[in-house]
């Protein structure tokens, strides 16, 4: 029996999205209106309230665009509960609908929604009943106008505007008009997904989420970062490579300022007189360098000066390659050079004088006392090694009355010298010979004479292997007797005690001949050993205390004397012990 009350299932107050409030109509017109309700719910969209006389129309839905992936699987929606008391037939509230006496729900007026829309991500689309997802649009208000459709690609067609209803009236006073707040653009999105909230639906996921809106796209903000980090690193290469840049200018060129290091303000250049260099200063000025060619051969020697009137004293070995027409050249400390010529020498000593004219301001170098030298003294040797003049070096004395034995190239032994020589540790080298060897007092106390090479025995600067720390000098006091000598007379006298030894001895001592070099005594008739009683055969072990090894020892140190001078000699003559006295002779030089 129809009674006038609704057969179907009546929608409940709270899931109508409905903007007003209509008034109670028949009961005709209100089963048309549930029906319509009822139809429409699926969309989420309530229609408003017409006049009995017109029907309502509502356009197709605009099926639902095809999803990118498939739908995320749902649980079935659970059984909906049943309200503790049974429906109310009148839908006297509040378990019934609302009546023209009950208030109207708080609600905001929606704003426009474009004709396409408000697209709903997936999870919060509502089923179409069986389950499956329907794409929901946000409602449209029908006193809207209607905005303008999309062209065919868009990703939906524009829905036909309704026609105008009149609002019915409804018992009560009317309610203000609502004003859009200025926020109401900004919760549109979430007002509409509010408005299609279902809360007997099936599970969905909540209407509010954390950080950007539903449907923004995030990329702008990864492109944003991206770019962030991008613009980072490149600003960090080039610091980067700024700061490498200057570091490695400053490691190059010792930093970006100019550097002055602290150094230490002239002194006035004077040195202590017994230090090397004290030393130097007072001998230099009176060494040349005696540059030497003839016809054969050339060389370079060391000579210094004795006297103002320009005599120099040297090496003969130094001036032998001029021989009787070469040129000497005379070059001074301060550069000035002058020719010079031979005034005497002699092979014996190993000793020559040169003299140069035409030079004033000649400094002489002072002469020391060679017997006054000890082992150990020290010693500063100037000369031209090399050809590199005024060279100085330095060392002490080694050995006092070394018998050596120098020259020899010619065979016969007329260049032999016999030198009872100081031994200096002062490197010597070629080019040193006939260089002064000073004391700590700049005096000369020797003659730099040889060296002992490692290549070569002894030898006046025959060696040329340089310095191993074997220089011999001839005494000085021995230089000045033969240069006074070959100044006054242009020859050197030697001393001699009048035998022929036997330089084939092997024993110790030097041996006298059995026969002279002209086949007759080895012992000069009427000469110094004749006087003394020396006999052909004995042997010489001792001179003034000295023992004497070889015949070349014997001749250095009777070399080392004057003529004239008496000389104490200790012999063995058939395994006899002798001592005796004799007085030397003098023989000329060459």
């Amino acid at each position: 029996m129809d009674d006038g009350k609704p057969s179907g299932p009546k929608a409940k107050w709270w899931s109508r999205p409905s903007t007003g409030r209509a008034v109670p109509a028949g009961p005709e017109e209100s089963a048309s209106v549930a029906d319509a309700a009822e139809d429409t719910s699926v969309h989420g969209v309530a229609p408003a309230a017409e006049p009995a006389a017109e029907a309502v129309t509502r356009p197709a839905e605009p099926p639902a665009p095809p999803l990118a992936e498939p739908p995320v699987p749902v649980e079935p929606p659970a059984p909906r509960a049943q309200p503790l008391h049974a429906p109310d037939e009148y839908s006297t509230p509040p378990y019934g609908g609302p009546g023209p006496w009950a208030p109207a729900p708080p609600v905001q007026r929606p704003v426009p929604t474009p004709a396409h829309g408000t697209p709903v991500p997936p999870p919060y689309a509502g089923t179409n009943g069986q389950g499956a997802a329907v794409h929901v649009a946000a409602p449209v208000p029908v006193h809207a106008p209607a905005p303008a459709a999309q062209g065919a690609g868009g990703a939906y067609a524009a829905a036909p505007q309704p026609h105008a209803v009149p609002q019915q009236h409804h018992h009560g006073p009317t309610p203000p008009p609502q004003q859009p707040h200025p926020a109401q653009h900004e919760l549109q999105p979430q007002i509409s997904q509010w408005l299609r909230y279902d809360p007997w639906g099936a599970p969905q996921q909540p209407l509010t989420h954390a950080g950007p809106p539903l449907g923004a796209d995030p990329q702008p903000r990864r492109r944003r970062r991206g770019s962030a980090l991008i613009g980072a690193a490149l600003l960090a290469l080039v610091a980067g490579g700024i700061g490498g840049g200057i570091g490695a200018y400053a490691e190059r060129n010792g930093g970006l300022t100019t550097v002055e290091l602290p150094q230490a303000g002239r002194d006035s250049g004077g040195r202590a007189p017994d230090s090397v260099a004290g030393i130097a200063s007072s001998a230099l000025p009176s060494v040349v360098t005696l540059h030497v060619s003839g016809s054969a051969e050339s060389g370079t020697g060391t000579g210094f000066v004795l006297d103002k009137k320009g005599h120099i004293l040297t090496n003969n070995h130094v001036v032998a390659p001029a021989g009787s027409n070469g040129d000497i050249t005379v070059t001074f400390s301060g550069g000035e050079t002058a020719p010079a010529e031979i005034v005497g020498k002699d092979s014996g000593y190993d000793l020559a004088v040169v003299k140069v004219t035409g030079v004033s301001g000649l400094k002489p170098l002072p002469l020391g006392n060679s017997d006054n030298v000890q082992v150990g003294d020290p010693v500063v040797a100037i000369g031209a090694p090399f050809d590199l003049s005024n060279t100085v070096t330095s060392g002490i004395i080694s050995a006092k009355q070394r018998p050596i034995t120098a020259g020899g190239e010619k065979g016969d032994g007329s260049d032999v010298s016999y030198v009872d020589a100081l031994q200096t540790d002062a490197p010597i080298n070629p080019g040193n010979s006939g260089g002064p060897l000073v004391d700590s007092e700049a005096h000369v106390i020797g003659i730099n004479s040889a060296i002992r090479g490692a290549d070569s025995g002894s030898g006046l600067d025959g060696g040329q292997s340089g310095s191993i720390g074997l220089g011999f000098a001839i005494p000085i006091n021995q230089g000045k007797r033969v240069a006074e000598e070959l100044i006054n007379t242009g020859k050197a006298t030697h001393p001699v005690i009048g035998v022929t030894l036997d330089m084939k001895f092997t024993g110790d001592g030097a041996k006298v001949g059995g026969k002279g070099a002209d086949g007759g005594s080895a012992v000069t008739a009427d000469g110094p050993a004749d006087k003394a009683g020396i006999k052909p055969g004995d042997i010489i072990t001792e001179v003034e205390g000295g023992r004497v090894h070889s015949g070349e020892e014997l001749i250095v140190k009777i070399r080392a004397h004057r003529p004239g001078d008496r000389l104490g000699l200790r012999l063995t003559r058939d395994g006899k012990e002798l001592s005796m006295t004799l007085t030397l002779g003098s023989a000329s030089g060459t």
